[in-house]
């Protein structure tokens, strides 16, 4: 005999077992009565396609699961983060959307102002309806979805909303009681809902998906925009492809006129004295604009210095009614502009401060910056030199 015949003998004998199993299984099926083998069979098929149906729903892909929370309600409020920029606005208009197209009311609400230029011209142009708030006895229904934030703040009572959804790109530990969908390497929140209606098949001829207007486009394709300063900034592949997405359903008319809003006296002031009082220290700017009526100018100064040559990181901060405002802006990969705010004001109670990488923002008291509470306090000469500590990574 040779290898190969003792080989087949052995896999012969060791095959035994299993063809005697298999034939006492097959006897043990015969001798069943048909009516609980046919039982048998349906349970096995039931589970079959229980555990095929069960994988599908998990899978579901985000749009469908955040329509599915959207449905459970007759109304929601649509909560957008204080002043909400183009980002935000643009996110509401698009749950706006999703919710209409299960049959679910929405209210879109906001604490805090809507001043800059850019951001009323959103509003204005595209007709958007929006509730300012300032309290939570405001909210118009329990049911709260927070949209480009993830946390409620700016108004009494914020820290008692416990929201059912939370979508939002910045970092932070909110949630929603429902879902969450929250991606940090995003560069804009409104992103994520491009998806989401085309998870959906916005844009169809089917009347049960979300309407997918030309204001809507518009006011997505801006936002994202607006957050990623002009696609050069914070971006992700997917901003692109979102773009992509809406290019064929954006009106060029309505998106120049948001684009090109008239700036008022007091921005261009306030712009003028960050580029004329700047302090510069190596590759950092710093700058006190002093007291502000519009607040929303403080990023757009910040904007403005950035474009001042030979400066990678700067940070502008002004005044009202009490709080110093930071806006921050860095192109230089050595800076974490949100890091470095954070930074600068650990030390101050009860400030706060934080953002990405390319741009953050913060807000302090006056009072806690000159020595209220445990702190011994600082004037501006000193805070400065904080700033620039943590720009230069002392800190």
């Amino acid at each position: 005999m040779d290898f190969q015949d003792a080989s087949a003998d052995v896999a012969f004998v060791e095959a035994e077992p299993l063809v005697a199993a298999v034939e006492r299984a097959i006897d043990s099926a015969q001798a069943l009565d048909p009516l609980v083998l046919s039982l048998v069979v349906l349970v096995a098929v039931g589970l079959v396609l229980g555990g095929w149906w069960f994988v599908r729903w998990v899978r579901r892909p985000p749009g469908v699961r955040f329509q599915s929370v959207l449905a459970e309600y007759d109304d929601v409020t649509v909560l957008m983060h204080p002043n909400p920029d183009p980002d935000a606005m643009a996110c509401a208009m698009a749950v706006d959307a999703i919710a209409d197209a299960v049959d679910t009311d929405t209210t879109l609400q906001f604490p805090g102002e809507i001043r800059h230029q850019e951001n009323r011209a959103f509003r204005t142009v595209l007709g958007l309806d929006l509730d300012q708030i300032a309290s939570s006895s405001a909210l118009a229904s329990e049911a709260v979805v927070l949209v480009d934030h993830n946390t409620a703040r700016g108004f009494t009572g914020a820290q008692t909303v416990e929201p059912v959804a939370v979508v939002d790109h910045h970092p932070g530990n909110g949630t929603g009681t429902n879902f969450t969908d929250v991606r940090t390497d995003y560069g804009a929140a409104a992103t994520l809902l491009v998806e989401y209606l085309d998870d959906l098949g916005a844009g169809t001829d089917d009347d049960t998906d979300p309407d997918f207007s030309a204001e809507l486009a518009t006011g997505l394709l801006y936002g994202i925009q607006s957050d990623t300063n002009h696609l050069t900034n914070g971006c992700s592949r997917a901003e692109f492809e979102a773009c992509g997405t809406l290019f064929g359903e954006l009106d060029e008319d309505l998106l120049e006129r948001i684009a090109n809003p008239q700036v008022s006296d007091d921005v261009l002031q306030i712009k003028a004295t960050a580029i004329t009082e700047k302090r510069v220290e190596g590759s950092f700017a710093v700058c006190d604009v002093g007291a502000v009526s519009n607040t929303d100018a403080i990023p757009q100064a910040a904007d403005e210095l950035m474009q001042l040559e030979g400066v990678t990181a700067v940070v502008v901060y002004g005044e009202n009614d009490g709080t110093i405002h930071l806006s921050g802006r860095s192109r230089d990969d050595r800076v974490h502009m949100g890091e470095t705010l954070r930074y600068a004001v650990s030390d101050i109670p009860m400030a706060n401060a934080g953002g990405h990488a390319r741009m953050g923002g913060g807000q302090l008291s006056v009072e806690h910056m000159r020595g209220l509470g445990p702190a011994d306090g600082i004037d501006k000469t000193e805070f400065e030199e904080e700033l620039f500590s943590a720009l230069s990574g002392e800190r």
